[in-house]
Formats: C-alpha cells, structure tokens, sequence
C-alpha cells in the first residue's frame, strides 16, 4: 500500500475551526482545468454524443467497465432504457443540468439507504462504541478525546475528524434541507463527478457514472460516519469514514469530506446557496459554479499536484 500523505496525520477539522481560506472571487483561477464536455462530462443536462458509445469516452469508464457490461448481459431493457435517459438531456444548454430522473433515483436511493440494505463492503450500523470505549473518556476533556480519536487514525489509511459542535449543528441542519450535492473531485483527466447523499448521520458518496449506469443500486465508494454521542457534552462530534479503495485512495477521499464544510459549513450565502439550488431548483443548477467554488478554495490543489507527479 501507498505510504499515507503526511496531511492525513492531521485532524481534518480543528477545534478552532474549519480551517478554510476562502479567497476573493477576484482571485478565481480560470477553469483550465474543467472536463470539456467532449470528454467525456457525462452529468445530466451535459451535450453529448449517444448511447454506450459516449459513455465509453468517459475517461472513468474503464472504472466501471465490468459494472457497465455485467448490467447489460443481465438486464438489456433497463442498460438500454438508462441510455436513452442520458439521450434524452443532449439538447440543454451547456452546465445546465436537467435531474428529473436523477433526482428520483436519489430520492430512491436515500430511502434504500435509511433501510439499512446493503452497502456494498462497508459496515452495516457502525456504532461509536465499536470504536471508542465511551465510559472511559468520559472524564476526559475535549482536547484529551480529541488526541486519543487522533492518533487512533493516525495510522491507518482512512478520513477522520474532531468536528467542532457548533460546526457539524450547522452542517446538520443544512443537511436535514439538503440531503444530496454534487461535488467535483480533481483527477489526472479533469475532474470526476461524486454524489453526496446523506442517510441520517452517514453520508455515501458514489460516482455519478456509478449512479447513471446502475441507478438507486449503486453502492456507496466512500461513507463519512458522524458520532454526535458527544456533542452535549464534551461539545464535539467524531467522524470516521470507510472507503472503497478501487476507487479512492485516502487523500481523494479527504478532498471529498473537505467539500462537505466548504459547501454546507460555510458562512458564505453564495456558496451554500449552490447546494440549496441542486436539491430544490435543479433546472438553475451549473455543474461549473462547483468547480468554480473548489478551485477558489484550493482544496483540490495538492491532490492534482501529486496527480501530475504520479503521471510524471
């Protein structure tokens, strides 16, 4: 296994704050970085070309080939009619996105979530104290549980955090309004398009090539796991994940739960408001504006460097 980027060590959120340097729209970088569409973006509401054909120009798609072609030898009618889906959004305008359907399949797969079915390799009702010993940290401080979490993960290939209360309060109830986003993750292509769902205090994140191609049955590559046991009274809620290490290493993962202060923790109406639009205005919705929001923040920059280094 990969030796585990130094920046993991570190708390994802410190107890002082998220941490996040937004810096003036003045300084926004221009998009060079942008999957063109002809590459391969394959959102809904995007210009493409049609059927398995276009999706194969995916550069994901060999990701999911087998998935891809496991669904058509075993149900044609439903691979065949989810291509004719993706036909149906060509003539939108360009970074607009058209998610009747899509959000149906979210909506179904959230219920599938809450249901507790299966989620692929990951643990079913991950508790805390499948982890933690509760009773003992009891009397421990904040800061004394905050190292003890810390230093549990610090060695293993994984997301984790000590998320301020008043923090993950805000982020909980922007959730419980908006329970799904799309976020952006940067990749040696462009950029790779994830769904965030959540499911009480879980969040499951999956590709949306993952979610086009095998609609609500597609499993969860990344869960965020979020402990609000503490939050009363040690004024803190612990976070852990588990991933799908075919798809995401752990400094990919970590630019995804990144994302989730950046867009729903943030004091920044312009930024939330992105979030508030996917969920309840889709026809205004620009897959753009993300990455715009993420290139501002910085938060992909030094996963796309050790991308280039990894190419080199």
């Amino acid at each position: 296994r990969a030796e585990r980027p130094a920046a993991m060590s570190a708390p994802l959120l410190q107890a002082s704050g998220l941490g996040l340097a937004l810096r003036s729209r003045s300084a926004l970088r221009p998009l060079g970085l942008l999957l063109p569409p002809s590459r391969g973006w394959a959102g809904p509401g995007s210009e493409q070309g049609s059927g398995e054909a276009t999706l194969e120009e995916n550069p994901f798609y060999g990701k999911y080939r087998h998935k891809i072609q496991e669904l058509r030898r075993s149900s044609p009618d439903v691979f065949e009619s989810r291509m004719e889906k993706r036909n149906e959004v060509k003539k939108q305008p360009l970074g607009y996105s058209r998610q009747g359907e899509f959000i149906k399949c979210m909506e179904e797969k959230a219920r599938r979530l809450s249901a507790k079915t299966s989620k692929g390799g990951f643990t079913k009702d991950k508790t805390l104290d499948s982890i933690l010993n509760i009773e003992m940290v009891k009397e421990k401080s904040p800061e004394e549980i905050k190292q003890i979490w810390n230093q549990y993960f610090s060695a293993k290939d994984t997301v984790y955090a000590v998320i301020p209360a008043e923090k993950f309060d805000l982020i909980w109830k922007r959730a419980q309004k908006c329970p799904s986003f799309l976020y952006a993750l940067p990749r040696k292509e462009g950029y790779e398009f994830f769904v965030g769902q959540w499911s009480g205090t879980e969040l499951h994140f999956t590709s949306l090539i993952n979610i086009q191609t095998q609609g609500e049955n597609a499993l969860s590559q990344l869960v965020l796991y979020h402990y609000p046991e503490l939050r009363k009274d040690k004024g803190i809620v612990l976070m852990t994940s588990e991933m799908d290490s075919k798809f995401l290493v752990a400094q990919e993962a970590q630019c995804l739960a990144n994302q989730v202060q950046l867009f729903y923790a943030t004091d920044r109406s312009e930024t939330y408001k992105l979030v508030e639009i996917f969920n309840h205005r889709s026809n205004e919705f620009k897959y753009m504006s993300v990455i715009a929001e993420l290139e501002q923040s910085g938060l992909g920059r030094d996963l796309q460097t050790s991308q280039v280094s990894d190419k080199s």
